[in-house]
C-alpha cells in the first residue's frame, strides 16, 4: 500500500510545478503529516523531493526529475490502454496522436508490461452507438475539435428547427451520446453553458483569439445535469397504467427509464391480483401507446381515457386477427 501511494505521490509532484501538503493529503487519502513523512521516504531514496517551508510553501520535484511508468500493475496497465475510444479519436482526427502517446506509453512500460494494449483490446471493445442506426461523422466535427483543445472561439452557423443563427462561441468540450456528437459551448462573451448538436452545424470558422476557460466548469457534471434536465422536459403528460409483475420488471424497458424508477417508487402497493398502478409521466399520448404495446397484456391503461380506447380497440382488432 505504501509503495503505491509513494509512486502516486511522485506522480502528482511531476503533473504539477508545486502543492502543498494539504493538497497532497488530500489526493492520498492520509493525514500530513503522514504526506511529510512519505516526502522524506522518497528523498532518502534519492527522488529529489524539495520541500517550500512558509505559509505558501509545499512539495516540488527539483531538477526535471521525470520517472518512468515501471511502478505500472499490469491490471494497471491493460486499464491505462482502456482509457481511449478509438472510433471516437478517429472521428475528431486524433487517431495519430493517439496512437504516438501509446507507443511511448509502451515504450516506458517494463518489458513485461508490453502486451498491455494487445491484451485489454482482446478483452474490452466499447461500442457506442445504438443497435439499428447508423452513426454518420459530422463533417465539421474535426474543426469543432481543434477548437476544442486549443481554446479558441468559433463562428458558428447552426440550424434550430427551421431557422439558421450565427452565434459566436466558446467551445468547452464534447460529448459523444449514443452515437451522437454535441457541443459544450458557451455563447461569447458571457453566456451560459448550453449544448448543440454537432450534426446541425452547417459552417464553422475558428477564430485567432483564445478565450479563457471558467476553470470551474465540470463537463461530466454539466452534462449529467443537462442530459437529466432534457429527459424530465420532455416527459409533458401522465398515464395511469396497472402492471402485473412481470410488466413492473419490464417497465423500465419500454419506457423513460427514470421515469419509470420515480413512478414504481411512488406506487401504492399491489391489490388483491397483486398488480401495481402508476402514475407515468410520458412524452406524449402517441409515444405512451407506442411504447406501451410493448408490454402487451402486462399493461393496463386507466387513463387517459382516450388513451385506454385506443389500447381497447388494438385488443379488438388483435382477437379478430386471431381469431380467424
Amino acid at each position: 500500500m505504501r509503495a503505491a501511494r509513494l509512486i502516486k505521490m511522485v506522480l502528482l509532484l511531476q503533473s504539477r510545478p508545486s502543492m502543498t501538503a494539504a493538497e497532497l493529503a488530500t489526493e492520498l487519502e492520509v493525514s500530513e503529516r503522514t504526506v511529510t513523512r512519505d516526502a522524506q521516504a522518497l528523498s532518502e531514496a534519492g527522488v529529489p523531493v524539495y520541500a517550500d517551508r512558509g505559509r505558501a510553501g509545499g512539495y516540488r520535484l527539483i531538477g526535471g526529475y521525470r520517472t518512468r511508468l515501471t511502478g505500472l500493475h499490469r491490471s494497471e496497465a491493460e486499464a491505462l490502454f482502456l482509457s481511449g475510444v478509438p472510433g471516437a479519436l478517429r472521428e475528431m482526427g486524433l487517431e495519430d496522436a493517439a496512437s504516438a502517446a501509446r507507443l511511448k506509453v509502451s515504450a516506458a512500460l517494463l518489458p513485461s508490461l508490453r502486451d498491455a494494449s494487445r491484451t485489454a483490446a482482446q478483452r474490452f471493445h466499447l461500442d457506442a452507438p445504438n443497435w439499428f442506426k447508423e452513426p454518420e461523422t459530422p463533417e465539421l466535427l474535426p474543426v469543432v475539435a481543434d477548437a476544442v483543445w486549443d481554446d479558441r472561439r468559433i463562428t458558428a452557423r447552426y440550424r434550430r428547427d427551421a431557422v439558421v443563427v450565427e452565434r459566436e462561441l466558446e467551445p468547452y468540450g464534447l460529448v459523444l451520446k449514443a452515437g451522437v456528437w454535441y457541443l459544450c459551448a458557451r455563447a461569447a462573451p458571457h453566456g451560459s453553458p448550453r449544448v448543440y448538436r454537432i450534426d446541425r452545424f452547417q459552417a464553422v470558422a475558428t477564430g485567432a483569439e483564445r478565450f479563457v476557460r471558467d476553470e470551474d466548469f465540470d463537463l461530466p457534471g454539466f452534462w449529467e445535469e443537462r442530459a437529466e434536465q432534457f429527459a424530465r422536459s420532455i416527459l409533458r403528460a401522465q398515464v395511469v397504467v396497472r402492471l402485473s409483475a412481470d410488466g413492473v420488471r419490464r417497465l423500465p424497458h419500454a419506457v423513460d427509464p427514470l421515469a419509470a424508477r420515480e413512478a414504481l417508487e411512488k406506487a401504492d402497493a399491489p391489490d388483491s391480483d397483486g398488480r401495481v398502478t402508476v402514475t407515468l409521466p410520458v412524452e406524449s399520448e402517441d409515444v405512451a401507446h407506442t411504447q406501451l404495446t410493448a408490454l402487451g397484456p402486462e399493461a393496463e391503461v386507466l387513463a387517459p381515457e382516450s388513451l385506454r380506447a385506443r389500447f381497447a380497440g388494438d385488443a379488438a382488432r388483435l382477437a379478430a386477427l386471431y381469431d380467424r
